[in-house]
């Protein structure tokens, strides 16, 4: 067995139940520790979000809005998963993988908002005077002593590994539709390169300003291209749905795709999509919302459920249920491209274009964002000069792109990836016990929350 057969092998089992059980248990662990925040004052978490999106009228410290924040960290996960990987679990699972990447969703719901209330917690400044937080600062300060410090830097030092890669591989998804037109493909990894330098070595503040106005508008030319596909094909509808539900508690009863896939092999494909996508329990979201102003922690952590609404719930379902009503979900050869030709039944070869340039601002933006990612691990491993470096040596990797196959990249990604949710979730179980406190703080008081009784 060669080296790369091997990491595939451990990278599959380790991304099978030990991370699921990380993922659901601790997640669920969360819920019960905050009271199933997420669902219990779903109505005005709705209205503190998707109601107060472009409201800058919050009180305390920050250098972005609450709404920046959140679509900068929205820019990271709403990328070419959404439209790809998003209904692969179909034809790989079966229709039933969606009903149980709802579940992880509504569960990660809860895994999110936690990550961003400790961070935002945990957060302090930096040498430049910018406010910094995530996981490795969570972890040394909530943790303490010197298991804290020990899971801050892992937790640190594998996102940084995994991210570097992953901007490289990134490049060749947006460069992709450049090469369509016929560019090729070194001529559009540096005009990438561009954009990304144009916006990311202005910092925070300039990557909140342009994620602001790009994560809508990208978002809702998916959203309305799909669900026009939709609705033209309204009949099957139910259909899709039933397909869906039935398919997760009687997976042999449900033709296409892996029809024979048992209710754990679905489990486990939706869970680990959902994460994919949405990054709940992955800790990358704290890092952008620890930049935000905020009157309080839980007041910020309500955008990470609304990130996992956005980007699972909405989008992510338009993706499975466009190549359900179409029947594109019983050709296996489809699996990559169902989307598209979903979208050609309705648009005709438009619809292609819609792919392609959804494709390029969903995976641009994650670039521009997971570079500064990638700079405040190499910040707060080795500091802030160090930091500049790595970001330097990120938008670098862009320009990679341009020039390598990264043929077996996905595996090392997979790897570090579940190094990085295995170390993250651990210490969030680990600190499981403060969110109630925070949660409580927040919702029983009326300052806070109208409907507090207290």
């Amino acid at each position: 067995m060669g080296i790369i057969d091997f990491i595939v092998k451990l990278t599959n089992a380790f991304w099978g139940w030990p991370i699921l059980i990380v993922l659901l248990g601790g997640g669920l662990l969360i819920c019960f520790r905050t009271g199933f925040v997420q669902i219990r004052y779903l109505p005005f978490i709705l209205k503190q979000t998707f109601g107060r999106m472009f409201s800058s009228n919050v009180g305390g410290e920050g250098s972005v809005s609450p709404f920046q924040a959140a679509t900068a960290a929205l820019a990271s996960s709403i990328g070419a998963a959404n439209i790809v990987v998003a209904p692969s679990i179909i034809f790989t699972a079966g229709p039933g993988a969606v009903f149980w990447m709802w579940i992880a969703a509504i569960i990660g719901q809860a895994t999110k908002f936690s990550e961003i209330v400790l961070g935002i917690k945990y957060r302090e400044k930096n040498e430049d005077g910018e406010f910094v937080g995530g996981p490795a600062y969570t972890f040394k300060k909530g943790i303490g002593g010197t298991l804290g410090k020990v899971m801050g830097f892992l937790v640190s030092f594998f996102f940084m590994i995994e991210i570097l890669p992953s901007i490289t591989l990134q490049t060749i998804s947006a460069a992709a539709p450049l090469e369509q037109l016929g560019m090729s493909r070194v001529v559009s990894a540096i005009i990438i390169a561009v954009l990304v330098v144009l916006v990311a070595y202005g910092g925070i503040k300039r990557i909140a300003q342009v994620t602001e106005k790009m994560v809508p508008i990208m978002a809702a030319i998916y959203i309305v291209a799909g669900l026009i596909v939709i609705f033209m094909h309204i009949d099957r509808v139910p259909e899709a749905f039933g397909l869906i539900i039935g398919g997760a508690f009687n997976p042999k009863a449900i033709a296409g795709g892996a029809a024979g896939a048992g209710i754990s092999a679905l489990i486990r494909a939706g869970a680990a999509r959902g994460c994919y996508s949405n990054e709940a329990g992955m800790g990358s979201a704290p890092y952008a919302h620890a930049t935000a102003v905020t009157d309080h922690p839980c007041r910020q952590g309500m955008w990470g459920i609304f990130e996992v609404i956005a980007d699972t719930i909405i989008v992510c379902t338009i993706s499975a249920l466009v190549v359900l009503v179409t029947d594109l979900y019983k050709n296996p050869e489809m699996q990559d491209i169902g989307v598209e030709r979903a979208f050609n039944t309705a648009f005709g070869q438009i619809g292609t274009a819609i792919i392609a340039i959804s494709l390029f601002l969903f995976v641009l933006s994650t670039i521009i964002v997971i570079v500064f990612y990638a700079e405040k691990q190499g910040e707060y491993l080795f500091g802030t000069a160090v930091g500049k470096i790595v970001r330097l040596i990120a938008c670098g990797m862009v320009i990679l792109g341009g020039f390598v196959s990264f043929e077996n990249a996905g595996v090392f990604l997979d790897a570090t990836l579940g190094l990085v949710v295995f170390t993250n979730m651990v210490g969030m179980i680990i600190l499981s016990g403060e969110l109630k406190e925070l949660v409580d703080d927040f919702f029983k008081n009326p300052k806070y929350y109208p409907g507090s009784k207290k």
